[in-house]
């Protein structure tokens, strides 16, 4: 067993046992922390298929950014207060438009994983490069690329609602 693959399956551990962490914790503040913790094994999931940028930027964003974000708004909240009425129609209508984006990023990125995949095994891929990387997400995947900022969009929306003093 080489040493890339003892550090796949250490990351793969770390990372499955912080996900069911994330689900299995009572106290949310606990769920961001091990969430932060999958985000960063993940990275090294990254660097270990040559996406070097994708680590950092996963780091940097999600790790780094969001992260931070859902731990204040987590702590803003006031998780003590009775469950609070149910919101009205156009609030669900707006989760389903965001789920269904969600789904239609997931559909469009995972179109072409095939190829990629049978690249990276015969290491004659250049995925991780960042100049073939901004080719790829500005040519190829660019309706996904924009859906996803709908979808950060529509998340910052949620978090003002969430939020908002009634």
């Amino acid at each position: 067993m080489g040493i890339t693959q003892l550090l796949f399956w250490l990351l793969t551990t770390l990372t499955l046992g912080s996900a069911l962490m994330v689900i299995f914790s009572k106290n949310p503040v606990y769920s961001i922390l091990w969430l932060i913790i999958t985000f960063f094994a993940i990275s090294g999931h990254y660097v270990l298929l040559n996406a070097q940028f994708l680590a950092i930027v996963n780091i940097i964003v999600y790790a780094g950014a969001i992260m931070v974000l859902f731990l204040f708004v987590v702590m803003l909240m006031n998780l003590n207060m009775p469950s609070s009425p149910l919101k009205n129609k156009w609030l669900m209508f707006a989760g389903v438009i965001s789920g269904g984006s969600l789904l239609l990023v997931l559909v469009a990125a995972l179109k072409d994983t095939e190829a990629m995949r049978n690249g990276i095994l015969m290491q004659t891929g250049d995925i991780g490069l960042i100049h073939n990387l901004g080719k790829v997400l500005f040519k190829d995947y660019i309706l996904p690329f924009e859906i996803s900022s709908v979808l950060f969009l529509s998340a910052m929306i949620g978090a003002v609602v969430i939020g908002k003093k009634a």
